[in-house]
């Protein structure tokens, strides 16, 4: 086992908390891939030979470590590659490390349903399941032609590979600074949709500040509605242009939401998260003849320069004021 699938237990007021945990795993590693918002995947090779210790002796001292430091727990999953350490941490539970022994991948895969695979859609699953090959030990054991003439020559090759614990993944460093979020939320779970919108407004003017303070512009904003019953649902939508303006985010968040379309939803919090983030100075902005559009972004540099001085608090939109 080299791999670890790292979920941090992060509350989501905490959620910026995520690059001081990175640099946690930094420490034993140099090949750390972070996974917004809250888990990261940590290639063990080099550091098992350095600290004498296996991958699943290794994933203690990050626990403990996490604990001591940051007082954040964290749900661990370990396994010979990145795709089957993500399998592993589903079965993992805070101060517990779920492994996948080398050699014992096709034993743990065997008796779990093939929409467990990652890269498995609903309609695949359902194709195969029409066949019955439910489960992925009766996949890894069906012939390569047979999946390939059900779900296509590529697909069904890699699909073969998967299920017989074949995993090509590789962990790729990257940082969590190619995006920030914010989160909002409620005291109790929410239904009414004025509501939503406010809290949208709020962390749109939030993630908007936070660029422009940076010098960034984002390329995509992602949206994540969490429900009472604790699922959620996530949109993504790519801008027209990358900006950091608070009203284009603002129009992208309402957007975003106007198409989930929910009724009487009983929402426990909003998430909005900046994504593709970009050196504004190297960002170009398409020019209108729309006066409004101008001097909005004069009154959010003045707005800026207040809060700079006075505090987050200082400006607000009349909305969040009220």
């Amino acid at each position: 086992m080299t791999i670890l699938c790292v979920r941090f237990q992060l509350p989501p007021t905490r959620e910026a908390a995520l690059p001081e945990l990175l640099g946690l795993l930094e420490e034993f590693t140099p090949v750390v891939e972070a996974l917004p918002p809250d888990r990261a995947l940590a290639d063990l090779r080099g550091a098992e030979r350095y600290f004498k210790r296996d991958a699943v002796e290794l994933a203690s001292v990050i626990r403990v470590r996490a604990l001591a430091l940051h007082g954040v727990d964290c749900a661990i999953g370990a396994g010979p590659g990145p795709m089957l350490a993500r399998m592993a941490l589903k079965d993992a539970r805070p101060g517990v490390t779920r492994s996948v022994p080398e050699g014992g991948a096709s034993d743990f895969l065997a008796g779990r349903p093939v929409a467990a695979l990652p890269g498995v859609g609903a309609a695949t699953a359902r194709t195969l399941c029409e066949y019955g090959l439910d489960t992925l030990g009766r996949v890894a054991a069906a012939p390569l032609s047979t999946l390939q003439r059900l779900v296509g020559a590529k697909a069904g090759r890699e699909l073969h590979e998967k299920a017989n614990g074949v995993d090509r993944g590789r962990v790729v460093p990257n940082g969590v600074s190619r995006s920030l979020a914010t989160e909002r939320p409620f005291t109790r779970d929410e239904l009414d949709p004025d509501r939503h919108r406010r809290a949208l407004l709020s962390a749109a003017e939030e993630l908007g500040s936070r660029l422009r303070a940076l010098d960034k512009v984002c390329r995509t904003l992602t949206l994540t509605v969490r429900y009472a019953d604790r699922t959620a649902t996530t949109r993504s939508r790519t801008l027209g242009e990358p900006t950091a303006h608070s009203a284009a985010l603002t129009r992208a968040a309402y957007g975003m939401y106007e198409a989930l379309g929910l009724q009487r939803a009983r929402v426990r919090s909003m998430a909005l998260r900046a994504e593709g983030l970009d050196a504004a100075e190297q960002a170009s902005h398409q020019l209108t003849f729309d006066p409004t559009d101008e001097k909005l972004r004069r009154i959010e540099e003045a707005a800026d320069r207040a809060r700079a001085r006075f505090g987050p608090l200082a400006v607000l939109p009349g909305t969040l004021a009220a």
